[in-house]
């Protein structure tokens, strides 16, 4: 029953982090809550980072039997995510929402929907692709249970941070700023470009052994 050490676990959470970016989403959240009262903006931030948490979950334990119904190999889909993932850190870097997240169209829509918590705050905006690819990725590397209570335990947590962020979304735009929040969304962009770049030069390394040599 095989799991990785502490140090792929911390990586795992602090891509899945980078590229959720609940404190990036935050402008978003506020301008699609702007008209709700407080309490039912709370509910609406806990119900989009449940939804977001089950999403990934689903996507934890079935990712094995997508792959293997597309008849797509481990290596492919890591060079795959890798550049979905570092298209997306580029548009990061640039303090930009990415296009792979929330398309303008997509955006329009959310502002006329009565439910914006699951769609598009859950998914797109936060279990977009590259998360849901991150996770596939991750829960490939090993097979034991212990490994998969593990990365369930960081999606868990990660859930309840986003939660908090968006509890927290009117005091942490006044403190941090339009300005403060780009530096946090670049920040979290050059994390994710290396996310991106060690799973392409992975995914190479498994299509092309000798690469590897």
């Amino acid at each position: 029953m095989e799991t990785g050490n502490i140090s792929e676990y911390l990586k795992f959470f602090a891509a899945l982090m980078a590229i959720i970016n609940p404190v990036g989403a935050i402008p978003i959240f506020i301008n699609l809550t702007v008209d709700q009262e407080e309490p039912l903006r709370n509910k609406t931030g806990l119900m989009a980072a449940t939804a977001m948490g089950m999403i990934l979950i689903v996507v934890l334990f079935s990712g094995e039997a997508i792959l293997y119904f597309f008849g797509i190999s481990v290596g492919s889909f890591r060079v795959g995510g890798g550049i979905l993932i570092l298209l997306m850190a580029i548009s990061m870097l640039h303090a930009r929402m990415s296009q792979v997240k929330q398309t303008e169209e997509e955006k329009q829509d959310s502002t006329e929907r009565d439910s914006i918590a699951v769609v598009p705050l859950a998914t797109p905006l936060l279990a977009g692709p590259g998360a849901i690819s991150t996770v596939i990725l991750y829960a490939q590397r090993y097979s034991s249970i212990s490994h998969y209570i593990i990365l369930l335990c960081e999606i868990g947590l990660l859930v309840f941070l986003t939660a908090l962020a968006f509890r927290l979304a009117p005091l942490i735009a006044k403190l941090l700023g339009k300005t403060g929040i780009n530096v946090v969304t670049r920040l979290m962009g050059l994390i994710m470009a290396a996310v991106g770049v060690e799973f392409i030069a992975n995914g190479l390394k498994q299509l092309f052994p000798i690469l590897g040599g």
